[in-house]
Parts: structure tokens; sequence; C-alpha cells
């Protein structure tokens, strides 16, 4: 890694510390319900306290609840002392008088306009509030946002301890022990072809489910009914021939008469696919364990509209497999927890779209702004 790295140690007193975090988590009727991001930044937050910093929280928030992130600051404030200021004014205001070793958050970013579009003006009143920048986002330094890709220009600029963590082990997954397996689940074909086009030739075998199967599906020749599927579906011939690829072999489908298993070449016009079938579900209980090492992000199934089983199945038997394993995404980590089989998985990432862009192109924006940081 050619970036600097938060340690243990390290001495902050009398500095200010702008720490990026991604908040952006689930919230339901007030109630933060699933924490699994931050408590991945815990450690580099007790680093910062026990440093004597005064750090200054950055994060966004893009929940239907809520665009404040005060209930975040307010759930924090049970682990640290955390304040909250809603705006620069107020940020300003508090930091003389902060107490070295406290948080001070401050509101949803994406508030301003400047965060979104990369503003140089935004990105300079936010580096003249502190001394040093952190970054333990990684999940969503994917994105070319100010507070990501732009801040370090300005400040000299570390990575959190979670953030170097997760370059190291995705990292790692480029090189695994061999025979390798990438399960590739979810939607949106379109933006994942790059990463299924690389593991075609990195790994030995890449299953292709969820949704994204649905695009295979359709490139073979097959009937996919009303099933999801890439609006503008890309040439997926190459994919599709490649005798390293697996798709289902059966899938559930809905219709207007209940919900059946059928062989995945067999829908009929009013089939929709909503998870994958229990004739596949059965071969994967044998195939993963063929496997040293297992990388796998995405559902199986439509899983915001409860078809659960096939990616709560799939969970079961890559924990009951003697197999190294990578795992990412919000809906595979989800099921993962709700089973209880957190410990059974060796690195789960807090990044989607970050970990798959990580994997595809082997670095991201906010990798990259601090390895070009200049101080």
């Amino acid at each position: 890694m050619k970036f600097k790295i938060l340690k243990e140690g390290m001495d902050f007193g009398g500095k200010t510390v702008l720490l990026r975090l991604d908040l952006n988590v689930r919230i339901f009727e007030g109630r933060v319900i699933d924490d699994f991001r931050i408590r991945m930044s815990l450690p580099t937050m007790r680093l910062l306290k026990n440093a004597g910093a005064k750090t200054v929280i950055l994060s966004h928030i893009d929940s239907p609840e809520t665009d404040s992130l005060e209930i975040l600051s307010a759930y924090l404030n049970n682990l640290f002392p955390v304040s909250f200021a809603r705006t620069f004014e107020e940020l300003q205001a508090a930091l003389p008088t902060l107490p070295a070793g406290s948080f001070v958050m401050f509101e949803n970013l994406r508030r301003h306009p400047g965060e979104e579009s990369l503003d140089e003006d935004f990105t300079r009143r936010l580096a003249a509030l502190g001394n040093v920048f952190v970054n333990e986002a990684f999940s969503v330094s994917h994105r070319a946002h100010s507070s990501i890709a732009l801040l370090p220009k300005f400040l000299p600029s570390y990575a959190g301890l979670r953030f170097a963590e997760e370059v190291e082990k995705l990292s790692g997954a480029l090189q695994p022990l061999r025979p390798a397996l990438l399960l590739a689940g979810g939607a949106k074909f379109e933006t994942k072809l790059p990463l299924v086009e690389k593991f075609l030739r990195l790994y030995d075998r890449v299953a292709v489910v969820g949704a994204l199967a649905n695009d295979c599906f359709k490139a073979k020749g097959f009937n996919i009914g009303s099933s999801a599927a890439s609006g503008k579906s890309p040439d997926l011939s190459h994919v599709v021939s490649n005798p390293k690829l697996f798709l289902p072999s059966d899938v559930l489908v809905r219709n207007p008469k209940g919900i059946f298993a059928k062989d995945a070449a067999e829908l009929q016009a009013d089939d929709k696919i909503v998870d994958i079938g229990p004739k596949t579900l059965d071969f994967f209980g044998k195939f993963v364990g063929q496997f040293r090492f297992v990388l796998w992000n995405g559902p199986l199934g439509v899983y915001e509209e409860g078809f659960r089983k096939g990616t709560e199945d799939l969970v079961k038997i890559i924990a009951a497999a003697d197999v190294k394993s990578i795992v990412g995404g919000g809906d595979t980590y989800a099921a993962i927890s709700s089973l209880g089989a957190i410990e059974k998985f060796d690195f789960i990432s807090t990044g989607g779209g970050a970990m798959l862009d990580f994997l595809a192109n082997e670095t991201l924006p906010g990798i990259e702004a601090l390895e070009n940081n200049p101080r």
C-alpha cells in the first residue's frame, strides 16, 4: 500500500483531525438497525481519542427516514464524547473549546452541492477546519466526491485502520488460494460485467446468480418472462460461452398461479424469477466444498421482497465448508448477520459497490487521493 496508515501511539495532541466515516446505515423508526460499518470504524475512533485529537466527523446519509446525521451523533455519543454541529458556523464555534480526545459531528455533507460536484472552494472550506485528514470510509471511496477524492490534496492524510484492512484483504482476493470461486449476485450486469470478465480469467469458476443470471439466460436465448434484467443488455456472448461460467439450472418463479421451481430454460411470459432453485442449491452444497477460496457479493434472490432462502442457504453452505471466504454487499451481510454466522467468514467487506470497483480496477478515487497526498 502506497498510502500512510494510522498507527497506535501517534500523537495528535493540539491537532484537529477531519475523519471521513460512512454513516449511511439503515435507520428504522428513528433507530439505527444496522451498525456494522459503525462498529468497524470504532478502532480508528479509539486511536484518535487516545492520541488526543480533536476530531471532526464527516459523513453523509441517504435514508428514506432522514437526511440528518443527528441520530448517528446521538448513537455514537453512547460510546464517545460526540457533539453535533448543523452548520459551518456552529462547527467553527465549537472547535476552540472542544476537549482533546473528543468528537464533533458535522451535518450531512450531501446537503452541500459542493460535496458531490468535487468543488474546490467547498473542499478548501472543509480543509480549513483541521490539520489532518483520515479516510475511514472505504465503502464510499469509489465516489469521486470532495470529502473523499479532493480533501487529501489540502491536508496531510492517512488511511484509517479498517480502510487499510479492506485494501489488504481485497488485494489478497486477486491472488487467492486455488482453486477459487467467484459468486456474483445481485443486479446491474452492465456495471458488473468488467468484474465477471476479469474473474473468468483469474479464477477457476465464476457462478453468476441472482438478477445477474437473468441477463445470461437472456443471452442464451431463454425466455426470462418479467424477470429483472439490465435495461440495455450488454453483449454477453463471450461470457455465456466461457466454460468457466456456472449458471443456475433451475430457479424459483412467481406468476399469477403462485410460486414454483422451474428449469431455467422453461420459463413462460408471465414468470418472474425471484430466487435460485432447489436443484441448484443442492448442487451448491457439493460444489462450494471443491474450492479453497470463495469470493461472494450479492444476493441470490429478490432479497428486499422477502425471497431470502437461496441467499441464506448459501450462507450456511459456505459457513460449513472448509474454505477461505471474503464476502461483501449489504444484503449478503444482512443474511450472514441474521443467521449469526459472521465468525464463519474470514472477511466481510463494508463495501458493496466499492468492493466490486476495487476488485475490477484495483484502485478507487479515495485510494488514489491518499496515494497522491503531497504532504
